[in-house]
């Protein structure tokens, strides 16, 4: 039976992309080879240059966004697109946290239905998703209602400083959002809510003195911040998912010093963006303790949460359907990271954790199951070809 609004078979969509499981195999394979550490900008190349040839293979016009301090973005749209067609975006990233030479430790295998490679499940088994569900609608003549376009960024696992604003404005313009980051799992959920992040760093401002000589006579940063760690850390609530910890600590200069200064960072992850809010709060109006010391606050990288919101879950309806269709049954998840879906949700409908089946996210044992890695890739074509949900914005 044809799935509801795509134009396509799913049975005959799972078969073709079955009968090109060596291709995605080998494709993965050279992208995986393609090492691309997150601060190696000059590594990006390769691994966007076997991007573009193959998005350009299907039809893509791919520009080549340069960036400041990382590889830069590619942007991806069909030649010829039918204009005032809406746009449904796919947003991934080709960088990895592994240093150029992890192959020699990690080498690239493929055995026992596993493919193990540095970067294999995050992500660049989703990146060679999206190639194949593109190459499949387009041999299988299917038409998606609205045009896919792709960014593929290069600075996803620093938090996207300099993609982020790109994937806002297409996000923007954009009915929903596809982001094929790893399920979770060994069953592979898909990510329908992840955590919002924010980080701080404390600076606590005392006043120096002799230890010995006039231990009176100074103020101690580094006393206040034990106040502030134990204020801060009290706050976590682990049954509602809100997490506060104080990271890096650092202060005084020698043993017989009263501290004059000290500083600590801090993580916080929120499920709600209400959550971010009141810590936002709770951060400005840090006042010190200890006579004599000061603190002031700065407020550094912060990403929204992806929450489950109405639209949201029309597009993860689409999807269990979509699924059903295809023989399978999926499953939803929440998770404490955040991917470049929490920015996207903020503008359009959003479906995260849609790429690889594995485990090992920056980890030594990363691998993909190729069989369900192969499902996930027929399930992305059928949700570009799905009807579009016109309260997607």
């Amino acid at each position: 039976m044809t799935h509801r609004g795509s134009g396509v078979d799913p049975a005959a969509l799972l078969g073709w992309v079955r009968t090109h499981r060596d291709a995605f195999v080998a494709f993965l394979s050279s992208l995986v080879e393609a090492e691309s550490p997150t601060d190696d900008p000059a590594s990006q190349r390769l691994v966007q240059d076997l991007l573009t040839d193959a998005l350009e293979g299907v039809a893509y016009r791919v520009r080549h966004h340069q960036g400041r301090a990382t590889g830069g973005f590619l942007l991806a749209r069909p030649r010829g697109h039918l204009k005032g067609r809406p746009t449904q975006m796919i947003v991934g990233h080709t960088d990895t946290v592994w240093p150029r030479g992890t192959l020699t430790d990690m080498p690239l295998k493929v055995e026992g239905g596993r493919l193990h490679g540095p970067g294999a499940f995050d992500m660049k088994a989703g990146l060679t998703q999206v190639i194949f569900a593109l190459r499949a609608l387009r041999e299988l003549d299917v038409d998606p209602p609205a045009t896919p376009v792709l960014l593929f960024n290069s600075d996803e696992e620093i938090g996207s400083p300099e993609s982020r604003r790109a994937i806002r404005a297409l996000a923007r313009r954009s009915c929903r959002a596809f982001v094929p980051e790893p399920a979770y799992g060994p069953r592979g959920l898909l990510k329908t809510a992840r955590k919002g992040m924010a980080g701080y760093t404390v600076h606590i401002h005392g006043k120096a003195a002799h230890a010995g000589l006039d231990p009176g006579g100074g103020a101690s940063a580094v006393h206040e911040l034990a106040f502030v760690i134990r204020r801060l850390h009290a706050l976590t609530d682990l049954a509602s998912g809100f997490t506060v910890n104080v990271g890096v600590v650092e202060g005084g200069t020698r043993p017989n010093v009263v501290a004059a200064r000290a500083r600590a960072e801090v993580d916080v992850r929120v499920v709600a963006a209400e959550d971010g809010r009141r810590m936002a709060q709770v951060m400005a109006g840090l006042a010190a303790e200890t006579p004599g010391v000061r603190i002031t606050v700065e407020e550094g990288n912060s990403v929204p949460p992806l929450e489950r919101t109405e639209r949201n879950r029309r597009l993860w309806e689409q999807a269990v359907a979509a699924g059903r269709s295809l023989g399978l049954t999926l499953e939803e998840t929440l998770v404490g990271g955040g991917s470049d879906g929490n920015t996207t949700s903020r503008y359009t409908a959003t479906l995260d954790g849609l790429g690889a089946v594995g485990d090992g996210a920056h980890a030594a044992h990363e691998h993909i199951e190729v069989e369900p890695t192969l499902e996930r890739c027929a399930l992305l074509a059928l949700l570009l070809a799905s009807t579009v949900d016109g309260g997607g914005r």
